[in-house]
């Protein structure tokens, strides 16, 4: 009994300790970020990698998520004798979860995995430790620069998955199945409210720090060799994807 109460105090502490570590390593990028030195081409760069290399699979995971969605709803709103409502369905299940959340979900895969991967070498290879013997500061350097992006890509890419979402719905519940493309977006209109965008806002910006906040971290305190950052590549996904899906229910129940 007495050392199942230790394990169990040994691991809130080793968790609590995580938790702050990775707090304080989030807040000292940002604010490095704000603190010259600044390297806009850096930042220019690494939104490029973020954002415009991740254009093509959020285009088609938008496009396939509305097509499913114009279908689903079709079917589903048909029995109520609703299809009217389809563009309304469409859009808000877009704009308030699955755009910001997909997205986010899809940029982990693509980009933070690689943020890992590369972070986690420079650290194996002992690159951070070359640039703080020049007096460089390697969080500002590397990270802050990731950062920044980050917060730039992912609200553009959810944007972008919002309305070719929305077109793949209306690709299939008015091309195919027939609903009237007057009702299809009349119905968004009246539906869609600022309080459902800024919602979506809120949400992509958030998901951006989550998920290149922990893709640096698993790379900045990576484990030597070229297992170590195997591991902290999927630990990255994974941790990202947890963090991602609670936020975004605590986030849902603040703007209900």
């Amino acid at each position: 009994m007495l050392a199942a109460v230790r394990r169990v105090g040994r691991f809130s502490l080793d968790y609590t300790q995580r938790v702050g570590r990775f707090t304080l390593f989030i807040l000292s990028s940002l604010a490095l970020a704000l603190l010259p030195p600044w390297r806009p081409r850096r930042v220019l760069a690494e939104t490029y990698f973020i954002g415009f290399s991740s254009l093509l699979i959020i285009g088609l995971t938008a496009a396939f998520t509305g097509m499913v969605l114009g279908l689903q709803g079709y079917y589903t709103l048909r029995k109520f004798g609703a299809e009217s409502a389809l563009g309304s369905a469409v859009a808000l299940s877009l704009i308030r979860e699955l755009g910001p959340v997909l997205t986010a979900l899809m940029v982990s895969g693509r980009a933070g995995s690689a943020i890992t991967a590369e972070i986690g070498i420079m650290r194996i290879t002992e690159q951070l430790d070359a640039l703080d013997t020049m007096a460089v500061h390697p969080v500002q350097y590397v990270v802050s620069p990731k950062m920044v992006a980050g917060l730039i890509s992912v609200p553009l890419l959810t944007a972008i998955f919002d309305v070719v979402g929305i077109l793949g719905g209306y690709a299939v519940g008015v091309g195919l199945l027939g609903v009237s493309s007057g009702s299809y977006f009349s119905g968004m209109i009246q539906s869609v409210v600022n309080l459902d965008v800024k919602g979506g806002v809120v949400k992509s910006l958030v998901f951006g720090l989550i998920v290149t906040g922990v893709a640096c971290y698993n790379g900045y305190y990576t484990e030597r060799g070229a297992e170590g950052v195997s591991r902290a590549t999927t630990h990255t996904v994974v941790t990202s994807a947890v963090l991602v899906l609670g936020w975004d229910y605590i986030l849902t129940s603040f703007f209900m």
